[in-house]
């Protein structure tokens, strides 16, 4: 059996006195029991979730002290189930990982082995990272969408369109041949929002104040939503007679007003979308998409690389709304 290290470095955030402090700590490495993996994490990266965790949020974090860290990929170093062998290069997203369950920002990671997916041949444990929980929920947006609309259909949209899962819904979407009509609130990233491959920009300004009717002009042939609310509301009203919409988020809210006449007079369906809990058979299939006839432009991929050292600095600056692009934790070679 492989000698593991007996301790690591992680990025552990502390409730003291009612005030949440984070620090860069030693930690003892924790003993694998039957069915679990040991990973020696070589890269992780700053998703929303995780800025919440660490900065005390309780609707995400239950109890304290705890390491953040909702993605991770590495080496497993040890191993206690028939499904894993040491050596082999994994991927663990979503779960409890990086909730209640010590996350990836840290040297090692302790998780059930149905956690675990192997890492495609043709990926790189960066390029994994690059894409994250945000491209794995885009691609099982996508893998569902285009199951029943094709690129002859119709236009897609695409809400939240300059974060995470809209820029990487886009990029994969565009690249299978779909006309995509990315909806933003961020004007001044037209110019981006075209080199991931929309044709199109529409403002969210404008979507939110379409008239307020059961049903309006047909424009979608399908649609990805990462927002919710009345952008989702107005999407749902706006796609053509047997389109798909996928749902994966509510940041504009989790509430719609709506008639059953989308769904009965026009055969509209609307699919929700949960990377968390998503069965293992789709995440397999997704991440081997990825790695081949989905394989996204890295270069169209803005990205930062830090260390555990630099995370609080990227939590704050993510919730005041000034990250852009991917940020990604490098923690061993």
């Amino acid at each position: 059996m492989k000698d593991i290290q007996q301790t690591y470095k992680a990025f552990r955030v502390e409730e003291i006195n009612g005030e949440f402090i984070s620090s860069v700590s030693e930690l003892e490495t924790p003993t694998v029991n039957d069915d679990e993996l040991l990973i020696k994490v070589h890269y992780s990266s700053l998703n929303y979730k995780d800025a919440l965790s660490a900065t005390g949020n309780k609707g995400v974090t239950k109890e304290y002290p705890h390491t953040p860290g909702i993605d991770a990929v590495g080496v497993v170093e040890q191993s206690k189930s028939e499904d894993f062998s040491t050596g082999e290069k994994v991927i663990v997203t979503s779960y409890d990982l990086g909730m209640n369950t010590n996350g990836g920002f840290a040297e090692y990671i302790k998780v059930p082995s149905s956690w675990a997916v192997r890492l495609p041949q043709n990926m790189t444990m960066k390029t994994a990272m690059l894409i994250g929980t945000a491209g794995l929920t885009a691609g099982m947006s996508v893998l569902r969408l285009t199951e029943l609309v094709k690129p002859k259909d119709g236009k897609i949209a695409v809400s939240g369109a300059t974060g995470g899962v809209g820029s990487l819904a886009i990029s994969i979407l565009s690249h299978l041949g779909y006309e995509v009509v990315a909806i933003t609130g961020k004007a001044s990233e037209k110019d981006f929002l075209l080199s991931l491959g929309a044709s199109e920009i529409l403002l969210r300004s404008d979507i939110k104040n379409f008239k307020n009717r059961p049903l309006l002009r047909p424009l979608f042939a399908g649609a990805v939503d990462t927002v919710g609310g009345v952008i989702l509301e107005n999407i749902i009203k706006s796609t053509s007679p047997l389109g798909v919409v996928t749902c994966c988020g509510n940041v504009a809210s989790p509430k719609m007003e709506l008639t059953v006449f989308p769904f009965i007079l026009r055969g509209v369906s609307l699919i929700g979308i949960d990377s968390q809990n998503y069965p293992m058979e789709y995440r397999k299939k997704v991440w081997e998409l990825l790695a081949s006839d989905w394989e996204i432009d890295q270069n169209a991929m803005a990205h930062t690389e830090i260390s555990l050292e630099g995370i609080a600095e990227k939590v704050a600056l993510m919730l005041e709304g000034k990250l852009k692009g991917r940020t990604i934790i490098k923690l061993a070679e």
